[in-house]
């Protein structure tokens, strides 16, 4: 099966060549390999013959700049449009987006682009550099730093659910610079120092040891490079953790979850200098919800129905923030 994919991986190996990350070229093969060997998604091959099956539309209209959009309603007739929103209907869930593809919403769980909202103002400006994101999803933020102006963008997750939601959409926006690869984070070499910005964006409670998620993503970034680091926080002062039993808001992995002056103090003792909180934000259920492109149970069904400040299990509701630290 790994063959028969070469044809989303062959452009990366070819892009990084001449630069930093020319290594990966060697490791990242065997990575996905490993990753390959250790799980392969039985839908695969039925993504794979969609994929295969997606029309060819000449592009036009593109806009990564406030949106991730291609074409619009005049690209296709209505009969043409419903034809390719069922084609993309057979990668369900989509969970990460919105995206606007001639003339068709994908109306993802989640709004990511008002947490892009919220965050870009902060960054320091990503043209010309070389950014990794970190669990990117289907890869929604990726092409939001293409956006940008970055150079090269870089998603990893390891779903490959995602690695193939994010090739349906590469297939319509045509050849840019940015690239999936569906691994996760303990698959990169442990000292490769040569991204500008790291995005580490919903990962961090579900790492178990949190001071070993810091080290592995200050050893990604070049001398001064930018880290974006967004995560659940609880309200409370700098020795405040929650530590959920075997669920919070539904999710069976989440380790710790800790104030955001905690985690401020956290990314000091890792070694991050100019640590910043810039933004704090209650997910809101407007935010996150079902949709007919992801129907399954969402951020309603996992807070308690009589206050929804707390979730299901009696918690703080999710509350997000956003932090920028540099190497």
């Amino acid at each position: 099966m790994l063959q028969e994919l070469d044809f989303l991986f062959s452009p990366f190996y070819q892009e990084i060549q001449q630069t930093p990350l020319a290594c990966l070229s060697e490791t990242v093969p065997k990575a996905l390999a490993q990753r390959f060997a250790d799980y392969t998604h039985g839908l695969l091959p039925n993504w794979l013959t969609a994929l295969t099956q997606l029309p060819q539309i000449p592009l036009h209209k593109l806009d990564l700049k406030e949106s991730v959009s291609v074409g619009d309603a005049t690209s296709l007739d209505s009969q043409q449009r419903s034809e390719l929103k069922e084609r993309l209907q057979q990668f369900h869930p989509w969970r990460k987006g919105p995206y606007f593809i001639h003339g068709v919403h994908i109306d993802t769980e989640w709004r990511s682009d008002w947490k892009w909202q919220r965050i870009r103002d902060h960054l320091s400006p990503l043209e010309a550099r070389c950014v990794l994101d970190i669990g990117c999803g289907s890869g929604y933020h990726c092409w939001r730093m293409v956006g940008e102006g970055a150079k090269l963008v870089v998603g990893i997750d390891p779903s490959q659910l995602f690695m193939m939601q994010f090739a349906a959409i590469k297939h319509f926006l045509g050849p840019k610079p940015v690239h999936f690869l569906p691994i996760g984070i303990e698959y990169l070499p442990p000292t490769l120092k040569c991204f500008d910005t790291v995005f580490s964006m919903g990962i961090f409670y579900h790492r178990k040891s949190p001071f070993e998620h810091l080290a592995q993503l200050k050893s990604l970034l070049r001398e001064q490079g930018e880290l974006v680091l967004e995560t659940l926080v609880i309200d409370g002062d700098e020795n405040t953790v929650l530590v959920p039993d075997e669920r919070y808001a539904c999710m069976p992995n989440v380790w710790f979850i800790p104030s955001t002056l905690a985690l401020e103090k956290w990314l000091l003792r890792a070694g991050f200098k100019n640590v910043k909180c810039v933004d704090v934000n209650q997910t809101s259920l407007e935010e996150q919800r079902t949709t007919d492109w992801m129907q399954y149970q969402s951020l309603r069904d996992f807070l308690a129905s009589n206050d929804r400040n707390k979730t299901i299990e009696g918690y703080p509701a999710p509350k997000r923030a956003t932090f920028i630290a540099s190497a």
